[in-house]
């Protein structure tokens, strides 16, 4: 069995955010990826500083944490990081799902976030954008 771990970044400004988003996805999106390894920021310069070090697999960002949102955070990360790890941005509105795309994310998660759903999303773009799968 392996005790190999994804190190998972979630930003928000408000920490209910944060611990929804984690409760939602859970420590084991799927049996055959690693368990994940939460790392909660608060404010961009902690994104920034966590992805600079290069302690990030994944990042779900909360698209509507202030005073910048996970979208433009994205964007930037996106366009300023070469080997950026894969992003997910939790939207408020199903009809904010375009603002993620503009934000060059990899996925979407829509409040209110369903377990099922937000655990086969961030499943899915592990298998595909992240670490590779164990053996």
């Amino acid at each position: 069995m392996s005790t190999a771990t994804t190190n998972v970044l979630v930003f928000s400004h408000r920490a209910e955010v944060r611990e929804a988003i984690i409760n939602a996805v859970g420590r084991r999106p799927a049996p055959d990826l690693d368990r994940l390894h939460y790392v909660e920021a608060s404010t961009v310069a902690d994104v920034l500083s966590e992805v600079d070090a290069g302690k990030v697999d994944l990042l779900i960002l909360d698209g509507e944490a202030q005073p910048t949102g996970g979208m433009g955070v994205s964007r930037q990360l996106k366009n300023e990081i070469a080997q950026c790890p894969p992003v997910v941005v939790a939207v408020r509105r199903k009809d904010d799902r375009w603002l993620a795309t503009w934000s060059q994310a990899d996925a979407v998660l829509v409040h209110p976030l369903d377990p099922l759903a937000s655990a086969e999303t961030v499943a899915e773009v592990l298998r595909t954008q992240g670490k590779p799968v164990p053996a």
